[in-house]
């Protein structure tokens, strides 16, 4: 699993132009079973993602789609983790064969 900590680089007027592109590329990924958690930050300065079932390689040209990345909106850190534990009725994502 990778957690994508996504920092805005660009104004938000920048950003809320890109907003609902961005969403259709939230979207299109979670339909494929790759994010399973989105949202914005508080502040509103970025967003976090959740990735899960896909090879560091595989996520880094996804993230490179985002419009974010292609207007040179965001930066993004991204963290790989082993989820070992979870809350009682969670359960984790299935491995995907991408």
């Amino acid at each position: 699993m990778y957690v994508i900590n996504l920092r805005y680089t660009g104004a938000l007027a920048e950003i809320d132009d890109a907003l609902e592109q961005h969403r259709m590329f939230l979207e299109r990924y979670f339909a494929a079973g790759v994010f399973v958690m989105a949202g914005p930050k508080v502040p509103r300065d970025g967003g976090v993602i959740i990735a899960s079932g896909i090879d560091r390689d595989r996520l880094d040209a996804i993230l490179a789609e985002d419009p974010f990345a292609r207007e040179q909106l965001a930066h993004y850190d991204i963290t790989e983790f082993k989820a070992t534990r979870l809350a009682p009725g969670l359960q984790l994502p299935e491995p995907s064969a991408t």
